[in-house]
């Protein structure tokens, strides 16, 4: 059944924007979900998501969803599930030094709509929200249930290509004495990875093939220039 992303920066409203969501899109015929950010992070949030979509009930996820790296795994999971789904951005939020950075939505990536957007007091608008939710047409056959169309052959070998290049970079820099918090760059990458901890070869390449298996699902051109951003936002949030 439906899914609700919301995101926007902390102290945003979020929280009470998914109650709200919840009482309103839940009842007799369907229960509405919460799924909140977990110790576990990006990758334990993605698994509840996924084990929570299903035919019948409504899930919303209460997290910050700050890069649309994490926006567009949540837009393939939903794909995959064969279901319709809407961004929810709160907007506003104290802001502060510490906060993680905000990637704000855009309605011109596909992973970035329906996108509705409140601010402080305003109301939901619910009726739109169900609109998109209820009365929207099923989402076409995803196309990892399709064969590949050839011109993807090329998108998937890039793909291929840089999520290897960043693991070869990341373990080189571990090689050569990183220190925890030091930032590891890519070449050609302006977006560095900071790690908290050793990461194994193991645990990187498990990584990697999670994030081929969302990321092949939408084989675009346009998303080319991006990947290994994309990849880079991945691994920062999947390692705790």
């Amino acid at each position: 059944m439906p899914l609700v992303v919301l995101c926007g920066r902390p102290g945003s409203g979020k929280s009470r924007r998914a109650a709200e969501l919840r009482a309103a899109l839940g009842g007799p015929e369907r229960q509405a979900h919460v799924v909140a950010e977990a110790e576990g992070g990006r990758a334990a949030l993605r698994a509840e998501v996924e084990r929570r979509l299903s035919r019948r009930d409504v899930v919303i996820v209460d997290a910050g969803n700050e890069l649309r790296s994490i926006r567009y795994e949540l837009y393939c999971a939903a794909r995959q599930a064969g279901t319709a789904r809407c961004l929810l951005h709160c907007a506003g939020g104290p802001g502060g030094p510490d906060e993680p950075p905000f990637e704000a939505p855009d309605p011109r990536n596909r992973w970035d709509r329906p996108l509705f957007t409140v601010r402080g007091e305003e109301p939901l608008p619910l009726a739109a929200i169900r609109a998109a939710l209820f009365e929207s047409a099923p989402p076409p056959p995803h196309r990892a249930t399709r064969n590949q169309p050839l011109q993807s052959s090329g998108f998937l070998h890039h793909l291929d290509r840089v999520t290897q290049e960043v693991l070869a970079a990341v373990m080189a820099a571990q090689r050569s004495g990183a220190q925890p918090r030091e930032v590891v760059r890519v070449p050609g990458v302006a977006e560095g990875l900071v790690l908290n901890r050793p990461v194994s070869m193991a645990e990187l390449s498990r990584l990697r093939r999670q994030f081929i298996s969302y990321t092949k699902m939408q084989p675009s051109d346009e998303n080319l220039p991006q990947l290994a951003s994309m990849f880079l936002q991945y691994l920062s949030r999947s390692i705790q």
